[in-house]
Order: structure tokens, then C-alpha cells, then sequence
């Protein structure tokens, strides 16, 4: 994807024409689902993830990498496969913490749901599923049109003692099938920080054939904070996450553990 491609997306998303509101427990009941959209509790996950970090006036750095989900447990895996300086290294989330491993040094280090992954625009939060309905009480929802979506813009602002990366969110949903297309991540004074698109989806049945799961094909996550100006046009730091070869088949329980990463560091 050009990145004058990705501006074009980033300005047509943010076009909207606003409606109407709805009512409540339907409103309730779209962001439970864009939640669960999220989410592969039934099964064990596994896709190929490009992430490609793009920065005004400089070349693209991307980085390759397998993840691999187990939801049921909130585990998951990713291990960098390229470019060749960063092979081996890896991500592993188990009993609520993340750990990053280097094999230069052989060690694991403590990381959080915050922290840049490999010093994209992305979260390594961004890669497990979001907690929406969980985390966050609605303020505000309207009717509007994104691009040619029929949305519901939800206001979002972090519960009472929750734990959460962005205290206050802007969510784009629409409304026949529940997929976020849209994000605003803030602060809590109302700066915006990060805005999310996600243009396509691939729709891919599980293992077992019945249910029918939405992947996204492509994140544009666009740092609202870090850019430069070029011919007198502010333009930001960028970062795409493309999903492939996903499949929803077990996977062994030694994937989700550290012996794991160091084993393939060494291949």
C-alpha cells in the first residue's frame, strides 16, 4: 500500500456525516460485539504479520514475524522471523505479563501492553483483543457514515479502576456485522494520540467448519504525535500491519511458553 494510498484512507475515514443516536441496549449490544469480533475463544490462532513502519522523508522498515493466540488462556506468541538482525527474537504473554526475549543476550525482559512493539506506531496490545465493552463505559453514540459505512460513533471513556492503555477512545462500528473500521485513541486532557483504520476484513471459517471468523487484511495505525513537515504539509508516522496464512488449528501447548522462543532463536 503507497503511502499517499494510506493518506487517502486516513482523510476518507475521518469524513463522517453524523445521524442520529440509538438506543442504549442496542448500542450495548454493537460494542459487545465489536469486542467479540476481536476475539478467538474457541480456538487456537495462527497467522503470518507484516509490520511495516513508515516515517515522512524515510525509507520503510518492516519487520516479519509469526503470532500464534490462544484466547481461552490470554497467551499468545509472536516470533520475529525478519529481517535477518531481528530474527529470533519474540513476545510472549501468560499469566497477565508480556515478555520480550533478545537472543543476542539469551534474556527476557519485562515489557507491558503500552510498549511500542519493535518501535513501530503500533501497541503490542494491538495484536490480542480489545476489551471494549469490558473496559469502558459509553458516553455518547451517534449514527454516522464513514467512507461508505453505516456506523455507530461510540464515546468511550475507561471505567473506575480499570487498567487501560488509553483512558478515552472514539469508535467507529458498523452496524450489520459489528467490525471496527475506525479508532481515536486520547488522553486524558482530549489530546488525540492515535487513530486506527482498518479498510478490510477477511472473512475465514474455524477448524471445525461452523463458525466464521473477521480478520482484519490490513491496520494503518498513524501516530498523531510523531511526524515532520514536508513541502509545509505535516505529515505522520505511519505503521501497517498486514494478517496472512491465518488458521484456526491446535497449537502445542510448548508454543506459548519461554523454552519455546529460546528453541527457535537458535534455528
Amino acid at each position: 500500500m503507497k503511502a499517499r494510498n494510506l493518506v487517502a484512507l486516513i482523510c476518507t475515514l475521518c469524513t463522517l456525516l453524523p445521524v442520529s443516536a440509538i438506543e442504549e441496549t442496542e448500542a450495548k449490544k454493537l460494542l459487545k460485539s465489536a469486542q467479540d469480533n476481536t476475539a478467538f475463544y474457541e480456538t487456537d490462532f495462527s497467522g503470518v504479520y507484516s509490520v511495516v513502519q513508515k516515517k515522512p522523508g524515510e525509507g520503510d522498515n518492516i519487520n516479519n514475524a509469526i503470532m500464534y493466540r490462544r484466547d481461552s488462556q490470554a497467551k499468545w506468541t509472536i516470533l520475529i522471523t525478519g529481517p535477518a538482525k531481528e530474527r529470533g527474537k519474540g513476545y510472549l504473554q501468560y499469566d497477565g505479563n508480556i515478555w520480550f526475549y533478545d537472543p543476542a543476550d539469551r534474556r527476557f525482559t519485562f515489557t507491558s501492553s503500552r510498549d511500542k512493539f519493535q518501535n513501530t506506531n503500533a501497541n503490542n496490545s494491538d495484536f490480542a483483543p480489545q476489551h471494549y465493552e469490558r473496559d469502558y463505559n459509553i458516553k455518547n453514540t451517534s449514527e454516522v457514515k464513514l467512507g461508505s459505512y453505516q456506523c455507530v460513533l461510540f464515546e468511550l471513556s475507561a471505567k473506575d479502576g480499570v487498567e487501560v492503555d488509553y483512558p478515552t477512545l472514539k469508535l467507529w462500528v458498523t452496524k450489520d456485522d459489528g467490525l471496527m473500521r475506525k479508532k481515536e485513541d486520547y488522553s486524558l486532557s482530549g489530546q488525540k494520540l492515535r487513530t486506527t483504520a482498518v479498510p478490510r476484513y477477511q472473512s475465514i471459517k474455524g477448524a471445525d467448519g461452523k463458525r466464521t471468523y473477521h480478520i482484519p487484511v490490513d491496520m494503518v495505525i498513524q501516530d498523531n504525535l510523531r511526524g515532520k513537515k514536508i513541502n509545509g504539509k505535516m505529515q505522520y508516522e505511519q505503521t501497517v500491519i498486514s494478517i496472512s496464512n491465518v488458521k484456526f488449528d491446535k497449537v502445542d501447548n510448548s508454543v506459548y511458553t519461554k523454552p519455546y522462543l529460546e528453541m527457535m532463536s537458535i534455528r
